[in-house]
């Protein structure tokens, strides 16, 4: 069992169908003591995983997790059991819309949990399940502090002509525009590239591509988000896992005269019935379609409409730089699958991008060549240790 004698700070990274964490000692640079999961929330087969630094703290069992409330107090059951009363100094949360209201991470109030059940019609996908998962841990551990760590807070400065949504100016008012989302991938992606290539480096031309189940291209400048592919929801931009990204408008209006399909029939089918998964009509993974994508053309084709997104995405958000200095790739697609990496590569040499087929097959740390005008990183991104470290900023922590 964690005693007192430590600090430790617990990363909460909630999604619609699973429950990541990881528990960080604030001693010693946010030391990664612990990590898991709770996954297929909703499912009859749920998990609970566990992975840390002692051989005994690793296990994989499975769970009953009809919803979250129950996954959540699965987690907090073992949490009990692992960390002794007083050694856990804060909790932190990603959050991942705070509307027009909230954006820098803060101490959770009574006030703000209001607010976000007021603002849960922008994120109806995440936000309820990230209120339930504050107001469980706040019920069972009155006395730790929780942080809501949102992850618009790195585009909160887009330019105006970039958060502008071309629609009637009232909605404008109202808080509807562009947000922008992976902010805290974002943000620890920056702070990864400072510290690799030096500051100068970080305070180019940057292009982040966080490829995963969710994906998103976004444009720094400065050190500072310009433009971002997500939009006032995560829909919106790249193709993604289930999510369609972006579409013609005229396409709701379409399917509710053609099929009497409804607004939450819609919302439904471009969150959970589209992009990868719409297209194979096997599978919302990318490694599945790769594997098989010779026998089979719709998984090739959602493979290619993915890779051809992207690289449009990529060359738009290199437009609003003037020009790429850097390249980065994460998320899961992006630090594991080279053969998409080379894909979006091919034709995007007018942007000085040069990828290593070598070094890209080898998952090299910088992957375009020695000649390329642009370089290419491969980073791991690390949302729960962004969110610890931005806990740890706002309590004043040791980190």
């Amino acid at each position: 069992m964690l005693t007192p004698e430590k600090a430790f700070v617990l990363s909460v990274n909630g999604g619609s169908s699973s429950i990541k964490f990881a528990l960080f000692d604030t001693g010693t640079s946010l030391h990664r003591v612990l990590q898991g999961r709770v996954e297929r929330i909703g499912m009859p087969a749920a998990t609970f995983t566990v992975q840390g630094t002692d051989r005994a703290d690793a296990f994989s069992r499975s769970v009953s997790a009809p919803d979250h409330t129950a996954a959540v107090g699965v987690l907090m059951d073992w949490i009990e059991e692992r960390i002794a009363g007083g050694a856990l100094s804060a909790i932190g949360h990603r959050v991942v819309h705070g509307g027009p209201a909230y954006w820098e991470a803060q101490r959770i109030t009574p006030a703000m949990i209001e607010t976000l059940h007021q603002l849960s019609p922008f994120d109806p996908e995440h936000l309820p399940e990230e209120i339930l998962l504050t107001e469980a841990f706040h019920r069972r551990f009155p006395d730790v502090p929780q942080i809501a760590c949102f992850d618009t807070a790195f585009h909160h400065d887009l330019p105006r002509v970039a958060r502008l949504l071309p629609i009637p100016r009232r909605y404008d008012a109202q808080g509807v525009r562009r947000y922008g989302f992976h902010g805290l991938s974002c943000a620890y992606l920056m702070e990864e590239l400072a510290r690799l290539e030096g500051a100068q480096s970080a305070q180019g031309r940057v292009i982040l591509a966080h490829l995963g189940n969710g994906a998103s291209v976004t444009a720094v400048r400065e050190g500072k988000s310009i433009d971002t592919s997500m939009s006032f929801t995560p829909t919106a931009g790249l193709p993604m896992s289930t999510r369609s990204g972006d579409l013609d408008p005229g396409l709701a209006w379409y399917l509710a005269r053609t099929e009497d399909m409804t607004a939450k029939q819609f919302h439904h089918m471009v969150n959970h019935e589209s992009g990868l998964l719409g297209v194979s009509e096997t599978s919302a993974d990318m490694q599945d379609l790769l594997a098989r994508e010779a026998d089979d053309v719709r998984a090739a084709e959602a493979v290619a409409l993915f890779c051809y997104q992207a690289k449009k995405q990529i060359g738009a958000h290199a437009a609003a730089l003037g020009g790429l200095d850097m390249l980065v790739f994460a998320g899961g697609i992006g630090e594991n699958a080279p053969a998409v990496r080379a894909r979006i590569g091919e034709g995007l040499g007018f942007l000085g991008i040069e990828l290593d087929a070598t070094r890209n097959a080898a998952h090299a740390d910088v992957v375009s060549t020695d000649a390329s005008r642009a370089r290419v990183r491969v980073i791991r991104t690390d949302e729960e240790r962004m969110i610890a470290r931005s806990a740890c900023r706002v309590l004043d922590l040791d980190a």
